[in-house]
């Protein structure tokens, strides 16, 4: 298979196109992960399972683990694997780029309890059925969720607590 792009200085260049099998780019994937999953396993004893959880009006009351504001605000500022930052603006000058989509962090521990707070990280679309921020620690009822993902929440336990503990901090 030949491709036609515009090299340097503008000009159609003729190339092939190099095939990669999608089986050897599962395979690549499914390497990645499973050695995502080790060091998440390693780290945080609650990612192999999900902690069960109990949810009161518009909380989750009980912490799902122990949480530390400084990892949350590392995971909540990083753009893998919660990217909090793609959709709200945080209020911190060294984040220089941010999301207006989702409402701003600013003051979100003056308004919301951290059982609140839980809640909309945990499972958001109980509180706000036509949000589209993701349920991070969700794996029943999702659509279309690649095979590699199934079953398996975007945040562990522990960081689900570490990104409610830094945004308490947010007042």
């Amino acid at each position: 298979m030949s491709l036609t792009s515009h090299g340097a200085r503008g000009r159609c260049v003729r190339a092939r196109a190099r095939t990669v099998h999608r089986s050897r780019i599962a395979r690549i994937v499914a390497s990645g992960l499973v050695a995502t999953a080790h060091v998440a396993a390693a780290t945080d004893p609650g990612a192999d399972a999900l902690v069960p959880y109990r949810i009161v009006a518009d909380g989750i009351p009980e912490p799902l683990a122990t949480g530390d504001a400084a990892r949350g605000k590392a995971l909540l500022t990083a753009r893998d694997p919660a990217n909090c930052v793609l959709c709200h603006a945080v209020p911190d000058a060294s984040i220089p780029f941010a999301g207006n989509v989702g409402p701003p962090l600013a003051g979100i521990g003056a308004r919301f309890s951290a059982a609140q707070l839980r809640l909309r990280v945990v499972d958001n679309i109980r509180v706000n059925p036509q949000t589209i921020m993701p349920s991070y620690y969700k794996v029943a009822g999702l659509e279309r969720v690649a095979p590699a993902f199934r079953g398996k929440p975007i945040l562990t336990a522990m960081q689900v607590e570490d990104v409610v503990a830094y945004l308490g901090t947010l007042r």
